[in-house]
Parts: C-alpha cells; sequence; structure tokens
C-alpha cells in the first residue's frame, strides 16, 4: 500500500520494523524501533505511523484559544523551534500556532491523558506547564533533575504523594486518537479562551502565508546559489 506525505515529494509504503532494525523518523528525529513505518527506500525517509497520519491540524487543550496547526519545518529564522510541552529544539514536523508561537512536537502534542509507571503504583496524570515562577523547585523521581512548572509533566493525584516525572521520562507513548475528534479531553487542564481570539481560518490563513513566504524563500536561494561544480 502506498501513501503520500505532504512532507515528501514521493509515495512511501507502509513496512513492519523487524527486531533488531532501527531506523529514525524524518518527522521527529526519535528512534522508529518497532510497530510499522513509512518509508521511501529510495530517499532513505522514514516516519513513524503516527507521524505520518498526524492531523494537518489539531484543537489541543494546552492552546484552546485556536488550532495548532501540522508543519514540515519551524517558522523561525534560526530554523529551529523550543518545544512548549518538553522544552527540548525540534527542527522538524511540529504543531504550531504562528500567532502565538507555540511550538510542538508531534509526540508531545499526542502524549497520552494518563499513564502507569513502574516504579509508581498508582496512574500518572498530564498535566500542562503555567508561568508561575515562584514555585517551589521539583524534581524528577525518575532522572532526579528539575521539572519545571513551565514545562507539561506527569504527576500521581492522590495527596499522599509527591510523585512527579517529565514527560519523556514517564513514557515513550502516544495516543493520536484522543484528539481524531478535535474535542479536548475534560482530563487536561484547559487554558482560558479569549473572546477575542483568532478563529481557525485565521490561523490556517497565517499557515498558509508562512508556507508561501518559505517557499518563495527557497526558490529564490535556488536562483541565486552558486551552480555546483
Amino acid at each position: 500500500m502506498e501513501y503520500k506525505h505532504f512532507s515528501h515529494q514521493h509515495n512511501l509504503t507502509l513496512y513492519r520494523v523487524e527486531p533488531g532494525q532501527q531506523f529514525q523518523c524524518n518527522g521527529c528525529h526519535l528512534p522508529c524501533q518497532k510497530d510499522s513505518i513509512f518509508a521511501c527506500w529510495m530517499c532513505s525517509f522514514f516516519l513513524h505511523e503516527h507521524c505520518g497520519n498526524a492531523n494537518r491540524y489539531v484543537k489541543h487543550p494546552a492552546h484552546a484559544p485556536h488550532p495548532v496547526v501540522l508543519m514540515v519545518a519551524p517558522t523561525y529564522c534560526s530554523a529551529t523551534f523550543l518545544c512548549n510541552c518538553c522544552g527540548r529544539p525540534g527542527t522538524a514536523l511540529s504543531y504550531c500556532c504562528p500567532l502565538c508561537e507555540i511550538d510542538l512536537h508531534v509526540p508531545c502534542a499526542y502524549l497520552p491523558l494518563k499513564v502507569s509507571h513502574v516504579n509508581h503504583p498508582h496512574e500518572l496524570f498530564l498535566r500542562l506547564g503555567s508561568q508561575i515562577t515562584e514555585a517551589p523547585t521539583q524534581y524528577c523521581k525518575i532522572c532526579s533533575n528539575e521539572v519545571s512548572c513551565k514545562y507539561w509533566r506527569y504527576v500521581c493525584d492522590k495527596e499522599e504523594c509527591d510523585f512527579r516525572v517529565h514527560t519523556f521520562c514517564g513514557t515513550t507513548e502516544v495516543n493520536p486518537s484522543q484528539y481524531v475528534d478535535d474535542e479536548p479531553d475534560s482530563e487536561v487542564v484547559q487554558a482560558p479562551v479569549s473572546a477575542s481570539a483568532p478563529t481557525a481560518e485565521d490561523v490556517l490563513a497565517e499557515m498558509f502565508k508562512i508556507q508561501m513566504q518559505m517557499q518563495m524563500a527557497q526558490q529564490l536561494n535556488q536562483m541565486f546559489a552558486p551552480p555546483k561544480n
């Protein structure tokens, strides 16, 4: 079965990764070590199934005012972004709000709302970041590094527990199906919605404008690039 992804010029085929094989996803730059991938063998281009099937835009509870849009590459001059979920940089596929400079890795956007961890007896729930900076310093129970309140984390809701972990320490799972209907789940605390917030159409129009600007810039670079020897 062939599949066409907007980020690549050739058709992709669905391939089942065999035990011991390892590929790198061109969408999120993370290893593809199990399950199925989309592959272009001619270009050594690979996508996790969840990266290849990611919705073009999502109404995400982390940014309730308007949708985040799937972009092939960062829209910034630096050609990189900092993920608002995990705080780590990215250079490839991302969910972006071009009006508010919100950026999410694709796997971060699809983190499960709750997970189980071998180091804790209770379920852990996804909590979004906040702008509160005077909170006491907290540390991840897995890696012992600081858990910044700016970024998302998994926490235990039991009063007797003081257990929290980074998202990337808590799980490697993704759950794209939770936003298929673009309906945010009530288990994640939502950001307040401004009455004057842009609509989905405004965000999509801005996304297409940015894409056109990027394409024009690429064409100009190609026109003025020195000839190859």
